[in-house]
């Protein structure tokens, strides 16, 4: 059985939401904040919380999922947003690049990153499980930092669509108010 998003039956729980700044290696969004949903799925008895996300992602008509960690270098896609929801274990991961935060990231989290947003995980747990998804607009690609990729990213991040769905919540939810201000 799938279980809805914590939140979902009244008001969505609001992520929250950081601004990263173009440090000269990883450009980050000039726009769009990285939103960190805590807590957001409800996993609670289940045997199988990798299946409840990916089919929350998959209804709400992002796709292209894969499961893994978070690797453990500065990355960051110029083509595309990424949604990431935390099945198993614990991370602490250092969005933004060099310059950016860190933050924990635990079951049940939700975090959406808009094109451009290093992300580098510095600690996980051995069962660090992340569903990973995109939206069905944009191309993958994976840029390290180097010179060359932040002029092209520079030109590619602005081209690249609002999804139409909040990975989490759907047509209704909080990611589209928060990216079109």
């Amino acid at each position: 059985m799938t279980r809805a998003p914590r939140g979902s039956a009244a008001k969505p729980i609001e992520p929250l939401a950081f601004m990263f700044h173009d440090d000269g290696a990883v450009p980050n969004n000039p726009h769009l904040p990285l939103l960190l949903y805590r807590d957001v799925f409800d996993l609670s008895g289940t045997p199988h919380p990798e299946n409840v996300i990916e089919t929350l992602f998959r209804k709400n008509g992002w796709g292209s999922m894969w499961r893994n960690g978070i690797f453990p270098y500065v990355h960051y896609h110029s083509q595309i947003h990424e949604g990431m929801g935390i099945a198993r274990g614990r991370a602490k991961v250092r969005f933004g690049g060099d310059k950016g935060q860190e933050l924990d990231i635990v079951q049940g989290d939700a975090v959406v990153l808009p094109a451009g947003t290093g992300h580098q995980c510095l600690w996980a747990s051995p069962n660090l499980l992340v569903i990973s998804t995109y939206p069905p607009s944009g191309h993958y690609d994976l840029c390290r930092g180097s010179k060359a990729e932040h002029a092209k990213a520079l030109q590619s991040i602005p081209k690249v669509p609002l999804p139409k769905r909040d990975p989490v919540y759907g047509e209704n939810g909080p990611l589209l108010e928060l990216w079109r201000q």
